[in-house]
């Protein structure tokens, strides 16, 4: 799954709830757990935030991102699509040079290759968020996890987003990291069955459907 432990002891919780295993292998790991994995995203400048991050975690603990995320939304100016498809070089250089972030730059120069593959998808008149959403399993067709190694690192339909991403040119957009994606936006609940976010309902935040070809 996209959120792995940081290796470090386990914190104590705020509440007896139980959670996911993952959540108590660092301190801000709880908070995000509860309050943003598998909620819905809204707005397209969300969306990208959020793939483009989740292309940053690649071969990386998603703590390490999670701790940059207040930088990298200040150098990556809100993740709004259209001022970073206008990034050139000397942008590039800058990021590179900004040891707040996670400073490759094939990630770099991918999430601004992929702001303007979104600006391009709205020119042709689709919207990102529905987009991806598009792509979520039926409930019916993707069970709860009944322990954290039930959880899958990708799926037929992580995979086939990803095919999809890539025909419309997006970039760091693998089956495990679309997997991850749609973790993290709700797109599949994976709160395993014993966590309290699991017990306390289902989210609406699924479209089922194949996605377009």
């Amino acid at each position: 799954m996209g959120e792995q432990s940081s290796g470090r002891a386990e914190p104590t919780p705020p509440d007896d709830r139980p959670r996911c295993d993952w959540a108590l292998s660092a301190p801000d790991y709880v908070a995000y757990h509860d309050d943003e994995w598998g909620h819905p995203v809204h707005g397209t400048a969300a969306w990208f935030e959020r793939m483009s991050l989740e292309a940053f975690q690649s071969g990386l603990s998603w703590i390490v991102v999670l701790r940059k995320r207040p930088a990298f939304r200040e150098v990556f100016a809100g993740f709004d699509p259209e001022t970073v498809a206008r990034f050139g070089d000397d942008d590039v250089t800058r990021l590179l040079g900004d040891a707040r972030i996670v400073r490759n730059r094939q990630k770099i120069e991918a999430t601004i290759s992929n702001a303007r593959a979104v600006l391009d998808m709205t020119d042709a008149g689709d919207d990102l968020g529905a987009f991806l959403a598009s792509y979520a399993p039926a409930p019916a067709d993707h069970p709860r996890p009944a322990r954290l190694s039930d959880v899958p690192g990708s799926t037929p339909a992580s995979t086939a987003l990803s095919k999809a991403l890539k025909k419309r040119g997006f970039r760091f957009v693998g089956p495990t990291t679309c997997y991850a994606l749609m973790q993290a936006t709700g797109l599949v609940d994976d709160h395993v069955a014993y966590c309290w976010r699991a017990a306390a309902g289902p989210r609406d935040t699924r479209r089922t459907g194949r996605g377009p070809s």
